[in-house]
C-alpha cells in the first residue's frame, strides 16, 4: 500500500525475498517463443500481411493517398524548384571530386531522387551525390586510372585517349557504385542497418568523413604542387572570388538562419553571374580556362559494371556504403524527430542501395544526402517527397533541355562550390578539444581513425576503426567502476560511500555494486575488486582456519586440550608435525567447508586460540551484492560466481543477490547455479529488503561514519517502520514501512 504525505511517500509491506515475493504472487505462465515459431511466423502468408509488406517495401503507397493537395502542393513546389536548382549545381560540382565529366552528376541527382522517392521513408531529405562520397568514390577512381594504358602524365595525350580515360573513370565511377549499392541492400537481406547505425556513430561518420577529406586533400595538394606551374591565373582568380563569396553568403545563412525565411541561394546566383561572364567575355578562347564544355541531351544506355573493378574495390565500396547509410540515416532521424513521424532504417538502406544500383547503372555515382541540400528542401517548406519529385523534374529538364546553358561555365567555379561546402566538415576538426573533455574514450576513437585511416586507406581504416570502437566497449566492461555502497539520509536509498557524507552503514555488511555484465574476461577483475571492497580473501581465510581446524582435532584426539567456561587449555607449549607439507600437498582439503561436527565444543574464530594458533579475525558477517546492472552471466562467469559465495559462506558469511531480474534468476536455474550450499533465499527484490533481513535476523546496529568524527564516537541505530534510522531501543516488527 502506498500512502502518499505532501512530497513524501509511506509504503507498507513485508520484507521480500525472491522466494517470498514469488509466493505472495502468482506469476504468470508465459510461453517464448522459440526459433521455430520465429521462421513459422516469417513465413507465414496473409492477405494483412501481404499488404503491410507491400506498404512497407513502397512507402509512397502509405503516404501518397493522404496527401493534403491544397495544403502542401503550393509548398512542396517551391520548395522542390529551389533544391532542384542546388541539385543541377551540386551534381556538376561534385562530379570533379569524382573526376568525372560534371555531366554525369545530373545522372546522380536524378536517379538517386526518383528512387528514394518510391522507397525512402524520410519526408524531407534530398538523396544525391554527398561531397565525401563523391571523394571517396573518386579516391578509389584516381587509383584504379593510375593503371589505365593512356594515362601517361603526358601533356601530348591525344584527344582519344582523354576521351578513354574519361570513360574508363566513369566505368570504375559506376562500378563502385553498383557494387555499393548491392552491399546495402545485402545488409538488409541480414536485418543490419540499426546495428551498424550504433557503430558508425554520429562522431565517429564525423570523423571519418574529416579524416577522408584529409587524405583526398593531401592528394589534391599534391597534384596542385606538383603542376603549379601550369596553374592558370584567371581560373585561380575566378575560384579565389567565388570561394570568398560563398564562404560570406554562408556565414550569414547560417548566423541569421533564424531570421530569414528562406537561405539565401547564393550557388545559383553565382553560377548565374559566373555562366554570364563567361560566355560575355569569351573566357574559354581569351583565357584558355577550362569549362564544362559539350553537355549533350540526353540520357546514355545503361551498362553493365565491370567485374575487376569490384575486385580491386570491395574495401573502398563497403567504406562508402556504411557511410553512405549513416550519414543519410542520421540526418533523417533529425528531421523525423522534429515533424515527428517514423523512420524505417530497413527500408532507409532499400532506399538508398537501390538508388545507388539504377545510378551506377546510368553511369552516375554513389550517394547519399547532402546537408546543405536537405536543409534547403526542409527550411523552404518541403512536406514530403513530392518536392523531391519537382526538383528531380528540374534536374531533368537540365539534363534534356537546357543543359547547354551552362556549357561556358568555368570548372573552377563549380570547385569553387565543391569546397564552400567542405568548409563545414573542416571546421569540424575542432571537435577534438570538445570530445577530449567530455569523453576521453571518443577523443580516443576520433585519433584512432585518424591513424587508421592515414595507414590503412579508407576501407581498411573504417573497419579497423570500428573493431577499435568494439575494444573500447569490452574495455570498459572488463574493468567496471565498482563501488561500496551505504544508506544515505536514513531511508532506503544507498549510494557509493566515498561520494556522500552523512552515510550510515550496518555493523558486519558490506553492500558491493557491479554496474556491468560479468563474463569470463572481467570476472578476475570482479573477485580482486569485492576482495578489495571487504578487506580479506574468504580463500585465504577459509585455508587458515582449516590448518587451524586441524591442529585443534589433533590436539583434542591426543587429550592435550582442554575447555573451560574462559576458554581453551593446552597442556603442551609446542606441536611438533608435518602439518604444513601435509596441507601443501592436499591444498584442495583446505578449500572444504569447516566441519566441526565431531568436536564436542564449538569454535570461535574471532575469539583467542590455543597454542597460538593464528587465524585472521574477521568482523564481517553479511555480503549485499548488488546485481542491478548485471545484464547477463556467461556460464564461465557463473562457475566464478558460485565459487566466491561458496568461499565466503563456508567462512559463516551470509551472502544476498539483490536487484536481478526474472530471467536472469531463470538463467542461474537452468545452469544449476544453486545447490544445498548457495540456496535460492539468497535473492531478495532490493538492497533495503536485504538490510531489514539482516537487521531483524542479526540484530545488529549501524554505525554512523563521518570523516571529522573519531573511531570511538559512535552511534547505534536500528531500522524503524518508515526506512529511517532510529535507536536501538526501537523494536523492528515483521513487516516493515519505508
Amino acid at each position: 500500500m502506498i500512502e502518499p504525505f505532501g512530497n513524501q511517500y509511506i509504503v507498507a509491506r513485508p520484507v521480500y525475498s525472491t522466494n517470498a515475493f514469488e509466493e505472495n504472487h502468482k506469476k504468470r505462465d508465459r510461453h517464448h517463443k522459440t526459433f521455430l515459431d520465429h521462421l513459422r511466423v516469417c513465413f507465414s502468408c496473409s492477405p494483412q500481411k501481404a499488404k503491410r509488406s507491400v506498404l512497407s517495401l513502397f512507402p509512397i503507397a502509405s503516404w501518397l493517398p493522404a496527401y493534403r493537395l491544397k495544403e502542401w502542393l503550393l509548398s512542396d513546389i517551391v520548395s522542390g524548384i529551389s533544391t532542384g536548382i542546388v541539385s543541377v549545381l551540386q551534381g556538376l560540382a561534385f562530379a570533379l571530386l569524382v573526376t568525372i565529366p560534371p555531366g554525369y552528376g545530373l545522372y546522380a541527382a536524378f536517379f538517386s531522387t526518383i528512387i528514394y522517392l518510391f522507397f525512402g521513408t524520410s519526408k524531407h531529405i534530398s538523396a544525391g551525390p554527398f561531397p565525401i562520397l563523391s571523394m571517396m568514390v573518386g579516391a578509389a577512381t584516381v587509383r584504379l586510372a593510375q593503371n589505365f594504358p593512356g594515362n601517361t602524365g603526358s601533356s601530348n595525350n591525344s584527344t582519344s585517349n582523354s576521351s578513354s580515360l574519361d570513360d574508363y573513370k566513369v566505368t570504375v565511377a559506376a562500378s563502385v557504385t553498383v557494387l555499393s549499392g548491392v552491399i546495402q541492400v545485402s545488409t538488409f537481406s541480414c536485418n543490419l542497418p540499426t546495428s551498424i547505425y550504433h557503430f558508425l556513430k554520429k562522431e565517429k561518420v564525423s570523423f571519418y568523413k574529416d579524416i577522408s577529406m584529409c587524405l583526398i586533400d593531401n592528394l589534391v595538394l599534391h597534384s596542385v604542387f606538383s603542376q603549379i606551374e601550369k596553374t592558370n591565373i584567371a581560373d585561380l582568380v575566378t575560384a579565389l572570388i567565388v570561394l570568398l563569396v560563398v564562404s560570406i553568403f554562408k556565414e550569414i545563412n547560417q548566423r541569421f538562419k533564424d531570421k530569414l525565411p528562406v537561405p539565401i541561394p547564393i550557388e545559383f546566383i553565382v553560377t548565374v553571374i559566373a555562366t554570364g561572364v563567361s560566355y560575355g567575355f569569351d573566357f574559354q578562347t581569351r583565357f584558355n580556362v577550362s569549362v564544362v564544355g559539350k553537355m549533350n541531351p540526353g540520357f546514355e544506355p545503361p551498362t553493365a559494371p565491370n567485374v575487376m573493378v569490384f575486385q580491386e574495390t570491395i574495401g573502398d565500396c563497403f567504406a562508402i556504403a556504411m557511410v553512405g547509410f549513416a550519414v543519410a540515416f542520421s540526418v533523417a532521424s533529425v528531421y523525423s524527430l522534429k515533424h515527428d513521424y517514423p523512420l524505417d532504417g530497413n527500408q532507409e538502406l532499400i532506399a538508398l542501395g537501390l538508388g545507388n544500383i539504377v545510378c551506377g547503372a546510368f553511369r552516375g555515382f554513389a550517394g547519399s544526402t547532402a546537408l546543405s541540400r536537405s536543409a534547403v528542401q526542409e527550411s523552404t517548406g518541403g512536406k514530403t517527397q513530392i518536392a523531391g519529385l519537382i526538383s528531380a523534374i528540374i534536374v531533368l529538364i537540365v539534363i534534356l533541355a537546357i543543359g547547354f546553358l551552362l556549357e561556358p561555365l568555368q570548372r573552377s567555379v563549380l570547385a569553387a562550390l565543391a569546397l564552400g561546402n567542405l568548409k563545414g566538415m573542416l571546421m569540424q576538426f575542432a571537435e577534438i578539444c570538445r570530445l577530449w573533455r567530455k569523453d576521453k574514450y571518443d577523443c580516443l576513437i576520433w585519433v584512432t581513425t585518424c591513424v587508421f585511416t592515414i595507414v590503412l586507406g579508407l576501407g581498411l581504416g573504417l573497419a579497423a576503426s570500428v573493431a577499435f570502437q568494439l575494444l573500447t566497449i569490452v574495455f570498459r566492461t572488463q574493468f567496471p567502476k565498482c563501488s561500496t555502497l551505504a544508506n544515505i539520509g536514513r531511508s532506503n536509498i544507498y549510494k557509493n560511500k566515498k561520494d556522500y557524507y552523512d552515510m550510515y552503514e550496518l555493523k558486519g555488511v558490506k553492500i558491493f555494486r557491479c554496474p556491468s555484465p560479468i563474463y569470463f574476461a572481467n570476472i578476475g577483475f570482479f573477485r580482486q575488486k569485492l576482495i578489495d571492497a571487504v578487506g580479506f580473501s574468504p580463500l585465504r581465510i577459509l585455508r587458515k582456519r582449516n590448518k587451524a581446524l586441524r591442529k585443534i582435532r589433533k590436539l583434542q584426539k591426543q587429550g592435550l586440550l582442554q575447555v573451560t567456561p574462559k576458554g581453551f587449555i593446552c597442556t603442551v607449549d609446542t606441536i611438533k608435525d608435518s602439518d604444513e607439507e601435509l596441507d601443501n600437498n592436499q591444498i584442495q582439503v583446505l578449500d572444504e567447508p569447516i566441519d566441526t561436527t565431531d568436536l564436542p565444543f564449538q569454535i570461535d574464530w574471532n575469539d583467542q586460540l590455543p597454542l597460538n594458533i593464528e587465524v585472521p579475525k574477521i568482523s564481517l558477517h553479511s555480503l549485499i551484492l548488488d546485481f542491478s546492472a548485471v545484464s547477463f552471466l556467461d556460464v564461465s562467469s557463473m562457475r566464478g560466481l558460485k565459487s566466491i559465495l561458496q568461499e565466503f559462506i563456508r567462512i559463516k558469511v551470509d551472502v544476498y543477490i539483490v536487484g536481478v531480474d526474472d530471467d536472469f534468476i531463470e538463467k542461474l536455474n537452468r545452469y544449476e547455479f544453486f545447490d544445498g550450499e548457495v540456496k535460492t533465499s539468497i535473492l531478495f527484490l532490493t538492497i533495503h529488503d536485504a538490510v531489514l533481513h539482516i537487521s531483524m535476523k542479526k540484530d545488529y546496529s549501524t554505525s554512523k561514519f563521518k570523516p571529522s568524527q573519531e573511531k570511538d564516537e559512535k552511534i547505534d541505530f536500528t531500522i524503524n517502520t518508515n526506512g529511517g534510522l532510529r535507536n536501538r531501543e526501537y523494536q523492528v516488527p515483521g513487516e516493515t514501512k519505508f
